[in-house]
C-alpha cells in the first residue's frame, strides 16, 4: 500500500501560512509529498525547498484569479495536485492544517483496514479550529472533513475544496457507503494570525464570494469585523496538546484577550440557544 500526500499553497509567507508545518506533520506517514505552489508573490516556493525532504515533488503553477468566485480557484489547484499523487491513498493537508503525531497509528491503521474495501472512498477526520489564538477553538464550524481519498478513482474536489466527490458527484461526507469516520483530528489554524495578515486574507475572501456585491469599502469593513472575532467571548478553551510542529509557534504566540468563563456569559447561552451546544 502506497501513500501520498498532497497540498496546495501561494503566498505563503505573505499571508502567514503554517505550511511548513503542515507537510512536515504528514511526512512521517506518506511514501510521497505532492506540493501544488502557485506563482507567488513572495518566496513560496524556496520556502518549500528548504524542508528539504526528498519525499517532496513541488508542481509550479499559476492561478486564474478570474476564477476566484465561490472558490473554484481553490478547488482546481486542488485537484491540480492530487493528479499528481501516485499512491493508493491520497492524504490532503490544506495550507492552514496540521496532523497531530499521536494520530498516526490510528490513521494508518485505518487506511490499512479499508484498504481491503474498495467501496471505501474516503476517510473522514475531525477538525480542531482554533480560533485567534492557540488555546480557543470554536466548536460551531464544521466539524468533520474528509481528508484521505482513493487514489485513481475519479474523486475530485468540491467547487470551494471543503469535500471531494465521488463518482456520481456525491459528496464523500453525506455518503455512509463511500466513506468513513476515523478517530483522527486535524488541526485548522486559519485564523490564528497577526490582525493585519488576517484582515488582508479575509478582503481576499470576500472579494472571492461576494465582489459583485460588495464595493472594496465593505469588503474591507466586514473583514476588520471578523479579524476581531467578535464571538471570541463564548469560544471554548483548549486544553489539549498542539502537534509538535506547532510548539515553536504556540511558545511564541499570545492570547487575543482576556476573557471570562463562558459558562458565565448570557451570550453563550443565545449561541447555544440559535446554533445548538457543540462542546
Amino acid at each position: 500500500m502506497k501513500v501520498s500526500g498532497f497540498t496546495f499553497i501561494r503566498n505563503a509567507i505573505q499571508y502567514d501560512f503554517p505550511i511548513v508545518e503542515a507537510i512536515t506533520s504528514v511526512l512521517p506517514i506518506v511514501d510521497e509529498f505532492v506540493v501544488n505552489v502557485g506563482r507567488s508573490a513572495d518566496d513560496t516556493l524556496g520556502l518549500i525547498r528548504s524542508i528539504g525532504s526528498d519525499k517532496i515533488r513541488i508542481v509550479e503553477s499559476v492561478w486564474d484569479d478570474s476564477l476566484r468566485k465561490d472558490g473554484r480557484i481553490f478547488g482546481i489547484q486542488q485537484d491540480v495536485a492530487l493528479s499528481y499523487c501516485t499512491g493508493d491513498w491520497a492524504l490532503l493537508v490544506q495550507g492552514d492544517e496540521v496532523l497531530h503525531e499521536e494520530d498516526y497509528p490510528t490513521i494508518r491503521a485505518a487506511m490499512r483496514t479499508h484498504h481491503k474495501n474498495p467501496d471505501v472512498l474516503g476517510l473522514v477526520f475531525r477538525m480542531v479550529h482554533f480560533k485567534g489564538d492557540y488555546w480557543t477553538v470554536d466548536p460551531w464550524m464544521y466539524r468533520k472533513a474528509t481528508r484521505i481519498v482513493r487514489n485513481h478513482r475519479g474523486i475530485h474536489s468540491t467547487t470551494d475544496c471543503c469535500d471531494f466527490l465521488a463518482p456520481g458527484k456525491t459528496r464523500m461526507l453525506k455518503s455512509e457507503k463511500s466513506s468513513r469516520l476515523i478517530k483522527a483530528r486535524m488541526f485548522h489554524y486559519g485564523w490564528v494570525k497577526d490582525s493585519t495578515i488576517l484582515r488582508e486574507k479575509l478582503r481576499f475572501q470576500y472579494s472571492k464570494h461576494d465582489g459583485e456585491r460588495l464595493s472594496e469599502e465593505e469588503m474591507g469593513v466586514m473583514a476588520a469585523i471578523r479579524a476581531e472575532f467578535p464571538n471570541y467571548d463564548v469560544l471554548k478553551d483548549y486544553r489539549g496538546t498542539h502537534p509538535a510542529v506547532m510548539q515553536s509557534r504556540v511558545q511564541s504566540g499570545m492570547r487575543l484577550r482576556a476573557r471570562r468563563n463562558r459558562w458565565l456569559n448570557p451570550k453563550f447561552y443565545q449561541e447555544v440557544f440559535q446554533h445548538g451546544f457543540r462542546g
